[in-house]
């Protein structure tokens, strides 16, 4: 189960309390204090993991708290600190204090971490007090309360390419044939209802991550349909594949399907409709493809159009090779 957004409540490990004793040997009467130094409570820790995809298990599970730091003890022995929670999620996860709504992390690098709650520290044995004027102290220090707050998770798709397009345009079609990921698959719009994520590899043994994003309708922008759901997933991506229905199944025309598009995303956000674009006209399998494909091509004059039939596999590895040079455009191959 895809999930993007979880709440859930962090507390850090308490640190252990001081310990008051006294060094008593037979040989050794007036040993002193020897009390130690409780243990510091342990850490809740946010860490980036490439190997995950959803916030799931934060919907089962919303509460998390660390270990104590353990008391400290006679013969100036130190407490044991409290052992800390690691909390692993996907790539792309930002991280907010839900009260003040400010962000405090953005992972977005495998490895990457934060100390979302830090534990509390130890207190202070009565050894720690002994001076020239006062050989005996009994004083210690409790160990301090770990941090305990509530965070509000988000998970925005980390992915080189995001394919964009209207519901049942072939998208989760074209994913299946360009990757090994097996998206669901039907003749009905809104088939694909969370980001789909599928690995392409080249020809020169480099990779990169696609995303099959929910179609968009006209009015996403405004949250019509799924909406932000979709769009803020698009958010990250270097590129966009923006897929048009050149057999105009549903009974619309493709140069609109392409011009209501860009315009959603420009609504969204400006910075976002100004990537780099790939155009594929899929279906032309279907009868009406080659003329509305000549219709579409003289209304957007000079755009690179590339026709496949993602049912039937044709033009696949056109699209591959030409996500392969924009990826790596940059770069020496």
């Amino acid at each position: 189960m895809f999930v993007d957004k979880a709440k859930i409540q962090v507390t850090a490990g308490d640190g252990g309390r001081g310990c008051c004793s006294f060094f008593r040997a037979k040989h050794n009467p007036k040993g002193g204090p020897d009390g130690g130094d409780g243990g510091d409570g342990g850490n809740v820790i946010m860490r980036a993991d490439r190997n995950l995809a959803t916030l799931c298990d934060y919907i089962y599970q919303p509460q998390y708290k660390a270990g104590r730091g353990e008391h400290g003890s006679s013969n100036q022995k130190h407490g044991r600190n409290g052992e800390d929670v690691i909390l692993r999620v996907p790539l792309g996860t930002m991280v907010f204090d839900d009260e003040s709504e400010v962000l405090l992390a953005d992972l977005t690098e495998e490895g990457q971490e934060i100390v979302v709650a830090k534990g509390g520290v130890g207190g202070l044995g009565n050894s720690r007090f002994k001076s020239s004027t006062n050989q005996a102290p009994r004083r210690v220090t409790p160990g301090t309360v770990g941090e305990s707050r509530t965070l509000l998770l988000e998970l925005k798709v980390m992915a080189d390419i995001a394919l964009v397009g209207y519901p049942n345009a072939g998208k989760s079609t074209f994913i299946s044939a360009a990757t090994k990921v097996h998206s669901r698959i039907a003749s009905y719009p809104f088939t694909t209802l969370a980001p789909v994520l599928g690995i392409l590899d080249f020809k020169d043994y480099s990779k990169a991550v696609i995303a099959d994003i929910p179609g968009l309708i006209e009015g996403a922008h405004r949250n019509v349909g799924l909406g932000h759901a979709f769009l803020k997933h698009v958010e990250r991506c270097r590129a966009l594949l923006i897929i048009i229905d050149m057999g105009a199944m549903d009974q619309r025309d493709p140069r609109n399907d392409y011009a209501v598009l860009l315009n959603e995303l420009a609504s969204y956000d400006e910075e976002l409709a100004a990537r780099e674009k790939i155009v594929v006209a899929n279906k032309m399998d279907l009868p009406d493809a080659k003329a509305n494909l000549t219709k579409f091509k003289r209304k957007y004059k000079g755009l690179e159009v590339i026709p496949i039939s993602a049912k039937d596999g044709i033009g696949i590895e056109d699209v591959v090779d030409k996500i392969h040079d924009v990826i790596f455009k940059d770069q020496e191959r």
